[in-house]
């Protein structure tokens, strides 16, 4: 298995400081908008937008929630080794307030159409929005598209995009596996 590095650290850097200028114009102070990881990966990419905004743009009282989709998965029965759970951790209600998914790798829509059941038992947003690190265009299961995308990837069938953060893999970066 080789694979084929897509995004280095400072890639990322530069990514995360345009998604973050983007999320400002469109939600100013974020006094009505919450920013929401979902469990386990995207919440590597919500903290460190939660962080960078805060320190880098000087937005106050930004909530940052993390949500946990595995029991609203459509495949969640049809695995043959169990799912591991994690936590959420959502210590607001979302009621008319303005959301913002986040996630590394949008491929089939699926934990998204999961994330989007799971949200309701917090409220009813104003809205939604997705927010992913990478858009893989092709492998698209279900009608959903992301508001926000860091880089646009053209992977083909057997190919899978890794994300590596550091707090997890020592460097950050983006693979494209070949098998």
């Amino acid at each position: 298995m080789s694979r084929k590095t897509l995004l280095n650290s400072k890639d990322i850097e530069i990514i995360l400081h345009r998604l973050a200028c983007e999320l400002i114009e469109n939600h100013h102070d974020f006094s009505n908008t919450v920013l929401i990881g979902l469990q386990p990966r995207g919440s590597y990419l919500a903290r460190r937008l939660a962080e960078l905004l805060k320190k880098e743009y000087h937005i106050k009282n930004l909530e940052l929630g993390l949500l946990d989709i595995t029991f609203y998965r459509d495949d969640f029965r049809r695995k043959d080794t169990p799912l591991a759970a994690e936590t959420s951790e959502m210590n607001f209600l979302i009621e008319d307030k303005k959301v913002v998914l986040i996630d590394d790798v949008l491929f089939s829509g699926r934990s998204i159409r999961a994330a989007l059941s799971a949200i309701q038992s917090y409220g009813r947003p104003e809205n939604i929005e997705l927010l992913v690190l990478i858009d893989r265009r092709f492998s698209r299961h279900l009608p959903i598209q992301p508001n926000y995308k860091g880089r646009q990837v053209d992977a083909i069938n057997e190919e899978r995009v890794l994300v590596t953060w550091k707090e997890t893999h020592k460097k950050d970066a983006v693979f494209i596996k070949l098998k």
